[in-house]
């Protein structure tokens, strides 16, 4: 999972940046259960700006200030400096659309603009007024959700009565807007949010990985049947100990996690959010799927942005790569959508182009941050637009949770795998529209057959402080109520192997081989499977997160397993010990599991 960065900002800045809107400033106890109400709103901030006093003749957008934590101010950004900015549109017709996701419905892109994506109007009152103000390079998504532009930090100050100061962070030079961002008072509803006025990374790849030396992988054989890979010590193991401590690899993940005669996802296209250069990762990808035995796939990079010759993500998108697959065992072919920057207002454009272009059923993103900072970037509100028009189109998104425990990380303190930091879960995994993916540690028989799991003490989990649970969340997850009375947003729910002890195998094209640890690996898995539920079901299925709380939710407690302690509930493996520093695993729904891992087998025979 990456993590934020430079981005972070005092915890002082964020209470009183957001106590205005619908954002909560205190995170409330769980398990107080649903508001006497009942009432959901679906989405963050019903899908509309926070509350920000405006200037005369100005309006307000979801965009505050940003100052950058532990940073030295150098002052007014240079007037000369290019700036790309991207403005989010108001979706048209809010309520009908979250009806319709309600109701399950599948609609075409074509569909959601003629319905809800911004008008043509909207869309040409944005275009007219940047172009007005010297903007060039002015360009409308095919969606209508987004305007892209470039101009001068001076234009962008102007256009947006707002300031850009240059910071120096670690030795690296940044900018960032020290005031909210505005809009003319004509373009007020139109406009929610103005990104790109930081460049300053909102995450980076901090990968759980170390070498792992004399493996022999378990492989797929010429007729696609998995054989796991033995055991790490032969074992007159003590009382409730792991009968085979293992590491684990595509096709050993195939046979604890009981894919069965499930089909593969032959039908069924995937796509995985990038950043920079991912040549060197799909190279150590294309490697590894040989010694695995998983056969080769069509790829494609689609550059979201300008091409950048940023590398520093290799070993996550090795790993994105090598278990989407490696769980759907072969898919129609993988689109990696690759932004130019960690920044969030490139991820955001990277989700618009999955979304817009609406080929691509799967989408895993490894990828997150506090969601303290896009909420206040704004980044959070356009997310979730877009999130929403994914969800009607039968899109899904798979996004880790966080490698912190019930915390995120702030300027890498602390390390990923450790417990702690700022008390916020992490977007997107926090929007309504994304299937949130924790950590557990899996354990195994000496055949590969699934034993037990256990909570990973620094999967993420808990409670947003700005994100609204969806319908299908209620009278499953135990959540806390807003002083408004609506239900809060919890996390994660699902949840697959993340620790570095029982993690995944990859290997690089020099020959060596690394144990992979993280909700950077259990994100992926979990969309290999359901790109195999929705290739054997005609990628007919739709939005993963209804139709998984569905199941759930008529499903009982079976058998028990372990150790460690697990009971079958449905097709879920339903985690009942361990801990991620707040909260503690029990049985039915928690905050370090969600509902669990899904029997593979089990999970495809609940769907027919």
């Amino acid at each position: 999972m990456t993590k934020i960065t430079a981005l972070a900002v005092g915890l002082g800045v964020l209470t009183a940046s957001c106590s205005g809107g619908h954002g909560a400033t205190t995170l409330p106890p769980p398990g107080r259960g649903a508001s006497a109400s009942g009432a959901s709103t679906m989405g963050a901030h019903n899908l509309r700006p926070k509350s920000i006093a405006a200037p005369a003749g100005w309006a307000a957008t979801g965009t505050g200030a940003l100052p950058l934590a532990n940073a030295t101010d150098l002052g007014q950004l240079d007037r000369g400096k290019t700036v790309d900015v991207t403005l989010a549109l108001q979706m048209r017709n809010v309520d009908a659309a979250k009806a319709a996701i309600a109701a399950h419905q599948v609609i075409s892109r074509g569909a959601f603009v003629a319905q809800y994506a911004p008008s043509s109007s909207q869309v040409s009152a944005a275009v007219g007024y940047l172009q007005s103000q010297g903007f060039s390079n002015v360009q409308a998504a095919p969606n209508n959700m987004l305007v892209t532009a470039t101009a001068s930090a001076a234009t962008v100050e102007k256009a947006f009565d707002t300031s850009l100061h240059a910071f120096n962070v670690g030795g690296k030079t940044y900018f960032a807007n020290t005031q909210p961002a505005f809009v003319p008072s004509a373009l007020g509803g139109n406009v929610v949010a103005v990104l790109g006025l930081s460049n300053a990374p909102g995450m980076k790849p901090s990968p759980i990985t170390k070498p792992a030396t004399g493996v022999s992988p378990g492989t797929f054989d010429a007729g696609g049947q998995p054989h796991p890979t033995s055991c790490l010590e032969n074992a007159n193991q003590t009382t409730g100990a792991p009968v085979c401590p293992r590491w684990y690899d595509p096709a050993t993940f195939n046979i604890t996690y009981d894919a069965g005669s499930t089909p593969p996802a032959t039908n069924t296209p995937v796509a995985i959010v990038a950043i920079g250069d991912p040549s060197q990762g799909i190279a150590d990808y294309r490697y590894g799927a040989q010694k695995f035995g998983l056969p080769s796939v069509p790829l494609n990079v689609i550059h979201v942005g300008a091409a950048t010759s940023d590398t520093t993500g290799n070993g996550e998108w090795t790993l994105d790569l090598t278990y989407i697959q490696g769980m759907a065992y072969s898919v129609q072919r993988i689109d990696l959508y690759t932004a130019p920057s960690w920044a969030y207002s490139d991820l955001v454009r990277a989700l618009n182009k999955w979304a817009s272009d609406d080929t691509d059923p799967v989408l895993n993103a490894s990828i997150g941050g506090c969601e303290a900072f896009p909420y206040i970037s704004g980044d959070m509100l356009a997310g979730d637009m877009v999130l929403v028009e994914a969800a009607l189109q039968g899109q899904t998104l798979f996004a880790s949770t966080g490698d912190t425990g019930a915390y995120c990380g702030v300027d890498g303190v602390p390390p990923n795998g450790g417990v702690g930091g700022a008390p916020f879960v992490e977007y997107p995994a926090s929007s309504p529209y994304a299937v949130a993916v924790g950590g557990v540690d899996v354990f195994s028989n000496v055949d590969g057959t699934y034993l037990g799991e256990d909570a990973w003490q620094s999967g993420g989990g808990g409670l947003s402080q700005f994100e609204y649970s969806p319908y299908w969340e209620q009278g499953v997850q135990p959540v806390g109520t807003t002083p408004i009375g609506y239900s809060f947003r919890g996390v994660p729910d699902v949840a697959y192997d993340a620790g570095i002890e029982t993690g995944g195998l990859t290997w690089n094209t020099a020959g060596s081989s690394f144990i992979n640890g993280g909700t950077s690996l259990a994100s992926p898995m979990a969309a290999g499977v359901y790109a195999r539920m929705q290739s054997g079901h005609g990628n007919a299925l739709g939005f993963a997160a209804p139709l998984l709380y569905a199941i759930y939710g008529r499903s009982s407690a079976q058998e028990l397993n372990g150790p460690p302690a697990t009971q079958l509930y449905g097709p879920f493996h339903d985690v009942l010990v361990g801990t991620n520093g707040l909260y503690t695993a029990k049985p039915n729904y928690d905050y370090t599991t969600g509902m669990g891992s899904f029997d593979i087998a089990r999970l495809y025979a609940a769907l027919k």
